[in-house]
């Protein structure tokens, strides 16, 4: 299949089951709400290193908030519902209660037959016996005392059954050219619900394959889009290629990932051979890693 020049492999993106969670941020401005969401989604990148892969999912007007005020969606997947628990309590606690104005609510009920997981539940306590409750049609929030007033969260939030891993992979001319090209996507996909690039500014340029010739490592560089290494081993690559950029996605349900994929796909098509970009492809083990398989070109067609 080519579109607009570039070849897109006949191959598949490997992704696996995690666990996901949504809490909304509020704050007095916008500008208080994404400085709360950024810092909470700080050394998120990858569940290899740490813990979670958390980002915002989008920006929320005031409209669309529990109290009214501007807002920001964030997304969190980890690899067991008791480390999304662990990552979300720690990240709200340090991030979010310490952020001057904000507000924290739940973005997601827990599914039928599921439990929630903790938000304010344990953190109350940093209110040292001031802490209150307030049930709400149905919701309980708990009202911590602060120095700026109060802080209001809410008890609980629901555990989603998320993916991980989705990817595409763009293989350029050069680094400007992989790197212009995986912003474009990105940005095609910043507006899309429930998908998250939780690597930084949504581009990943040291891509993993799973394990190591070093036993103690669980994930090595992607030796055969590595372009330095061309010649040496049996890659991916011919000598047009210059440099490959990754874009991964987390997503709480297969038609986000298939959404997300489709759109960045569309977006480097559109900056296409013309703007340097030679292939696309994707990552994946043979089908050994996770269970969900995303083929590029069924989700292009």
């Amino acid at each position: 299949m080519i579109r607009d020049g570039v070849l897109i492999d006949d191959t598949f993106a490997e992704a696996f089951g995690m666990k996901a969670a949504r809490v909304l941020v509020t704050a007095d401005t916008a500008g208080w709400a994404r400085q709360a969401a950024v810092s909470a989604c700080g050394f998120a990148t990858s569940v290899i290193g740490c813990g979670c892969e958390a980002g915002i999912e989008r920006e929320l007007a005031a409209q669309e908030t529990p109290d009214g005020r501007p807002g920001v969606a964030l997304l969190l997947f980890a690899v067991s519902g008791s480390e999304l628990a662990r990552q979300l309590e720690r990240r709200v606690g340090q991030c979010l209660l310490t952020c001057p104005t904000t507000a924290v609510f739940s973005g997601a009920d827990a599914p039928e037959g599921s439990e929630p997981i903790p938000l304010g539940r344990n953190l109350r306590y940093f209110g040292d016996g001031w802490q209150m409750s307030k049930v709400l049609q149905s919701r309980r929030y708990w009202r911590i005392p602060v120095m700026d007033g109060e802080f209001l969260i809410e008890e609980s939030t629901g555990v989603l059954r998320g993916i991980g891993g989705g990817n595409v992979l763009v293989l350029a001319r050069s680094r400007a050219q992989a790197l212009h090209a995986c912003e474009a996507a990105v940005a095609a996909c910043r507006e899309l619900a429930g998908v998250i690039a939780p690597f930084p500014g949504g581009i990943v340029r040291s891509g993993s394959k799973v394990g190591s010739r070093y036993p103690k490592l669980p994930a090595s560089t992607n030796h055969r889009f590595c372009p330095t290494l061309r010649g040496a081993v049996q890659g991916e690559l011919d000598e047009q290629v210059g440099a490959v950029m990754e874009i991964v996605f987390d997503a709480v349900d297969d038609t986000a990932m298939r959404a997300a994929m489709r759109a960045a796909m569309q977006a480097v098509c559109q900056v296409g051979a013309d703007g340097g970009v030679l292939r696309i492809s994707a990552g994946n083990y043979g089908g050994k890693l996770g269970k969900h398989h995303y083929h590029l070109r069924e989700i292009m067609q």
